[in-house]
This record gives C-alpha cells, structure tokens and sequence, in this order.
C-alpha cells in the first residue's frame, strides 16, 4: 500500500518514554523507545520523510516559580537540555536499527547535535534521514507542542501526528469517564469551542492559521504509526 502522508512530523512527549513505569531514577523506559523505532523504521521503509520532535517531561518538567524558586525562563532552558538527552536516546535506538538520523538543536552545542538549520533538514529528510528536533524553539515560554508546529510548517509536513497515551480525541477524558467517546473527525473551531485540549492554543493557533492537519493517536500500540501513515481509521483528524 502507498502511504497518504510523504512528510510527517512525529510529536512525542517525554512522559511516553516512560512506558508503564514511573519516574524514580531512570527517565527511560528501553522497550518503549525500542518499539517507537521499530514504528519509525517500518514508515521510512515505505519512503516517507519523519521529523520528529519530543518533550522533555519525563527528565523535567518546568514547575511554579512560587514553588521551586526558580524563574520560568531558566526552568524552560533547563527543559529544553532534557528534550536533547530524550532526542540522544531516540537518535541511538535508531542507529542500533539501522536508520540513518540527524538530531538539530534550536541551542548550539556542536559536540553533539547540528545546530538547526532549515533547508539542511528539508535536505536530510529528502535523503531519507529521520530528522530529531530538540531544545524546543530554542525560547523560553514556548512549549514543545508549539516547537512541533512550527518545525511541521517549516519543513512543510503533510501532517503532525501527535502520539499519546489515548487513542484520539475523547469527549471528555476517557481515563475518568466511561461513557466519554472518541471523535474520528474534528475542526479546529469545535476543538476550540468545546475546550478540548489536543495542544496549547500557541502551538495549535498555528495549525490552524497554516491548515496543517493533526492526527491524535496512540503510539504506544505496536503498528497504529504505520497504520496512520497508511490514511487508516486511526486516532483522531483535526483539520
């Protein structure tokens, strides 16, 4: 089967690193990254160019300046060098595999990532290279979700495919409520009116200015990434 989507853009968050387990000492969960490969290798496989851009929840997470003492633009750094040690991970799961990466970083550190250069990572992706986006936008006070959509606009992606916990889009949160059901298909005006939280408003304002398509789904089951990349009933469209 050929793919619907040639160039997407893979947003992950940190707190899917972890898997089933907690944080404790350990932010990485092997097995997980190991099966996100796997996913990824088997859409490259098929041709399709993958950018992906991952938080950094599961190492750090910026808290109340109230609370912690410090000030948000140096916790949002502190974030961002943890979106660098999950893209690392990410970028050596691969390369154990067999797939050819690239990892950019919006803060310079040349030891061990390229800095972020636009057309270089149009260029890798046409070379069939993942690309790994990390420190964010390289800004305090914007979110990963929101380094997501623009890199996706950047690079001129197909489509953000958002990989969770949940398998799309819910009513209501479906953790909590058993009778909350899933949308296979939403616009960005409903998602906006009925207050479902899919981004923050920065990162999916910019979705919607650019008329980038955003499917939600589970990425934690073995096949479902491919399966969206195949245009199949997976997950949620938000368009």
């Amino acid at each position: 089967m050929l793919p619907k989507y040639k160039r997407i853009l893979l947003k992950l968050s940190g707190e899917s690193f972890l898997g089933n387990k907690s944080n404790g000492f350990d932010p990485f969960s092997p097995e997980i990254i190991e099966q996100y490969a796997n996913d990824i290798k088997t859409v490259t496989d098929l041709g399709v160019q993958v950018a992906i851009v991952i938080g950094g929840g599961n190492i750090y997470r910026g808290m109340n300046e109230a609370e912690s003492g410090i000030e948000r633009a140096h916790g949002d750094y502190m974030g961002m060098l943890a979106t660098m040690i999950n893209g690392m991970a990410m970028q050596a799961m691969l390369e154990k595999i067999g797939v050819y990466t690239r990892l950019q970083s919006a803060i310079k550190m040349e030891q061990i990532a390229e800095p972020y250069i636009r057309r270089k990572a149009i260029r890798h992706l046409e070379k069939g290279r993942v690309v790994i986006f990390g420190a964010g936008t390289g800004n305090p006070y914007f979110t990963t979700d929101t380094a997501g959509s623009l890199r996706a606009i950047e690079i001129k992606a197909d489509v953000i495919l958002k990989g969770t916990r949940v398998d799309g889009i819910y009513t209501a949160d479906p953790e909590k409520d058993l009778t909350a059901t899933r949308y296979e298909k939403i616009t960005y005006h409903e998602c906006i009116g009925r207050n479902l939280k899919v981004m923050d408003m920065t990162a999916f304002t910019l979705c919607m200015e650019n008329n980038l398509p955003i499917i939600v789904f589970d990425m934690n089951k073995p096949g479902n990434l491919l399966e969206v990349v195949l245009g199949m009933n997976v997950g949620t469209l938000v368009s």
